[in-house]
């Protein structure tokens, strides 16, 4: 199964009549804090969206991609499709998404085909095709060159016709002749292992070295593979060190893995076994099972650091549970790898040993290596917490929380919080101080919040240190400082918590808590914009239309207004239809102003709906549609205008 593809795209230019939102706006904590307390798992934390307030703006972008897709608007279909196919807002229904992407896929859009073309290919919510998935992948290829690689591979590995390399050969040579690195680096793969092409390692330690030295992490890694085994070369320790940091530093796991690997050893470099642990666990933090395995082993033998039993067991662990991993990260019950943890763990659990009933908990709460139980997750999380275990009296409380395994009960909850703040466990500490901002199995209490969001801020909780950022912002259990919030807002943001890296923009474009800043402030929104959330991306979008922070650029402008737009954003929306209205930024287009104006009225956008009563008033272009669409857009009077913020 491949990677479902999400179709946001950016256009370009803007308007006169454009809606302009404060960009200062600070998201108030009871609304636009990170909500529901935090899962603990080795040592950090999964913040948990409220459910109700997450199903609504669920449900509400659903509504905005079924009226897109109405439309017949390609994004729209495509973004249907994927949230039929997760169950993300609807229930699962595969036949649904394969349908919503065809819509999208015959307009052309190439994350529409890759995606039909995976369905294809899976047997998803269609019988299985290979030509047909093959069909729609070229389709995709065609119009981008990155996805041109995911069209070789299938051929390179024999998934769709065995044995079949010389069409991929053809694929990465024309890649390779436009200099891109990915087609330098799997052809140098297929001269490297003899596919479709004579086994050639002289030539692929040369296309190696070309994409490499254009910083492709993939080929940094196998230039140093062949460096490290003399495969074209003559074996070179330190030219593979030098290669395997290269792509290590941009996170490649396998190269972390290989650098902590020459560290033990010294191969390369002096051998350092502190710096190995640094790079087994950065590697391990990717999930990569090795790197687990022998971080744990370095524990258990007082390598690198005093031995430290919980961490050895924590990593052997890790260990365990990757081999029930695929390549998209879930847990399978069925490896027999997890199995063997279970069967471990059980047995040491049966015994008494702490630990393992929590571990044991853990992996019925994940179904790894069991099938998904919380009931038993609950009855081993609770020996496991009634022998002290920090984290599994946090899980407990989550559980209870949640009502999962266990009847809901939030004063449950609080007091299982509170033994493990006891223990000085930061994720419970941010979850109790939730608890008392909400007055959730608790009255509700600001100061008592405020003082726990603090001391998991302190420990470097992000989440913590936004919601605590939020109440000094407010005033609320502790004494309002601008200057006080901007200082966590920074810290959060550091952690690119995307909620915090807007407020900072907020507080830099007004000049609250820190000097007032256009530039500073077009930072953190881009920061915030970059990671998909909609309102900053809007926010960018203003700056650049106002030339704040930023010369003015409409091409710009129109990008972020679009991304926001198509999220179900509603000003970004009106915006859009003011451009398209306009002319401005973009080739003139009524048809496209009207169907962005619908979006936005929609959603309850006042403006949207003066606007296209005026349309229909002053144009005989449009066609309406229905007798019934100008009295439709007609002013509202009162009425919901919560979704037009």
């Amino acid at each position: 199964m491949k990677k479902i593809v999400l179709a946001v795209f950016g256009l370009s230019l803007l308007c006169g009549t454009i809606r302009a939102e404060s960009p200062a706006e600070v998201h108030d904590c009871g609304v636009a804090a990170v909500q529901g307390p935090l899962e603990t798992r080795n040592n950090f934390g999964v913040i948990y969206a409220d459910a109700q307030a997450q199903n609504k703006d669920n449900e509400e972008s659903i509504a905005c991609y079924r009226l897109m897709a109405a439309e017949g608007l390609a994004v729209g279909q495509n973004n249907l499709g994927i949230a039929y196919a997760t169950g993300w807002g609807v229930e699962k229904n595969d036949a649904l998404a394969f349908n919503c992407y065809r819509l999208a896929a015959l307009q052309g859009l190439l994350q529409a085909q890759y995606n039909l073309g995976t369905m294809y290919e899976n047997g998803q919510g269609v019988e299985r095709n290979y030509d047909l998935a093959l069909k729609w992948y070229r389709l995709a290829a065609l119009q981008s060159a990155t996805q041109e690689s995911n069209v070789g591979a299938p051929y390179q590995k024999g998934q769709l016709i065995e044995q079949n390399r010389n069409e991929a050969l053809q694929y990465y040579q024309h890649m390779a002749e436009e200099k891109l690195a990915v087609g330098q680096n799997n052809l140098a793969e297929m001269y490297q292992l003899g596919q479709g092409v004579a086994k050639n390692n002289t030539e692929a330690m040369r296309l190696y070295g070309l994409a490499a030295a254009q910083g492709l992490a993939k080929a940094q890694y196998n230039l140093a593979v062949m460096y490290q085994s003399a495969q074209g070369v003559v074996q070179n320790q330190t030219e593979a060190f030098k290669w395997y940091r290269l792509a290590a530093q941009q996170g490649h796991a396998l190269s972390q893995y290989n650098l902590g690997l020459m560290y033990t050893k010294g191969l390369g470099v002096k051998q350092d076994n502190v710096e190995a642990m640094k790079w087994y666990r950065i590697a391990a933090d990717q999930g990569l099972v090795q790197a687990s395995f022998n971080l744990g082993e370095m524990y258990s033998q007082s390598q690198g650091l005093l031995n430290n039993e919980a961490e050895a067991i924590k990593w052997y662990r890790e260990a365990a549970k990757g081999k029930a991993q695929n390549i998209f990260g879930s847990g399978s019950k069925n490896d027999k790898h997890a199995i063997a943890a279970v069967k471990w763990y059980r047995n040491a659990a049966a015994q008494g040993i702490k630990q393992a009933q929590y571990s044991l908990g853990l992996m019925y709460a994940q179904g790894e290596g069991v099938e998904k139980d919380n009931t038993e997750a609950v009855k081993w999380y609770r020996l496991a917490a009634g022998q002290g275990v920090a984290r599994a009296q946090a899980n407990l409380g989550t559980m209870y929380y949640h009502g999962e395994g266990v009847e809901q009960n939030y004063a449950n909850a609080v007091k299982l919080y509170s033994h493990a703040v006891e223990k000085g466990l930061p994720q419970a500490q941010n979850n109790l101080a939730w608890m008392y901002y909400q007055g959730q199995g608790v009255q509700k209490n600001y100061v008592s919040a405020g003082k726990y969001y603090r001391l998991a801020a302190e420990k470097g909780v992000a989440e913590a240190q936004f919601n605590f950022a939020n109440v000094l912002y407010k005033g609320e259990g502790v004494a309002k400082n601008y200057t006080e919030a901007a200082k966590w807002y920074q810290l959060a943001a550091s952690q690119e918590l995307a909620l915090a890296q807007y407020n900072l923009g907020g507080m830099y474009y007004i000049g609250q808590g820190v000097p007032k800043n256009y530039n500073q402030a077009f930072a953190w929104y881009s920061k915030a914009a970059d990671q998909g959330f909609a309102k900053a991306q809007y926010t960018v979008g203003q700056m650049y239309a106002q030339g704040e922070g930023v010369s003015k650029n409409l091409v710009s402008a129109a990008k972020w207004f679009k991304l926001a737009a198509h999220q179900g954003y509603a000003n970004a929306q009106f915006n859009l239809g003011s451009m398209y209205y306009q002319g401005q930024g973009v080739v003139k287009d009524n048809q496209e102003a009207l169907k962005w104006y619908r979006f936005a009225a929609e959603q309850g956008n006042r403006e949207a709906q003066n606007q296209i009563s005026e349309i229909y008033k002053s144009s005989q272009s449009f066609n309406p549609g229905s007798s019934d669409n100008q009295n439709r857009y007609q002013l509202v009077s009162g009425g919901d205008q919560s979704k037009a913020q």
